[in-house]
């Protein structure tokens, strides 16, 4: 008798390198340009903060964008076309497409991780880049 099995749902490990790195960035060129510099730092402490709170889940049929327990987004992988993520030896952005929309996604979680649960619930994506 065989049984079948669901894979278990995910959820993936924060990263804080993106924001962080944004931040670091934002001292230099505080000091070239102090609105610059204000303008990018602000930015990676809101990268920071959605880092802290924003969780990833893949469950067997659907991508779900978590604040706490709560959730605030469903994507269902059925109506994914395509997925990249951007620049994989820095991994910065993470891209995907459904049938009606896009999304683009800082990369705020393990990247390593992310890359082992869309090769296993969305498997071959298109090497098109007309997606």
């Amino acid at each position: 008798m065989t049984s079948t099995t669901t894979p278990p749902t995910t959820e993936l490990t924060p990263s804080y390198r993106l924001a962080l790195a944004i931040i670091a960035l934002a001292l230099p060129l505080g000091w070239l340009q102090l609105w610059l510099g204000l303008g990018v730092g602000l930015f990676g402490l809101f990268l920071l903060g959605q880092t802290l709170t924003l969780r990833l889940r893949f469950t067997p049929d659907a991508l779900g964008v978590y604040r706490g327990d709560t959730e605030i987004r469903h994507f269902p992988y059925a109506q994914w076309y395509y997925w990249q993520i951007f620049w994989p030896p820095l991994p910065i952005l993470f891209y995907f497409r459904e049938v009606s929309s896009i999304h683009f996604l800082p990369m705020l979680f393990n990247p390593d991780q992310l890359r082992n649960c869309l090769e296993r619930h969305c498997p071959n994506p298109p090497t098109s880049t007309e997606a």
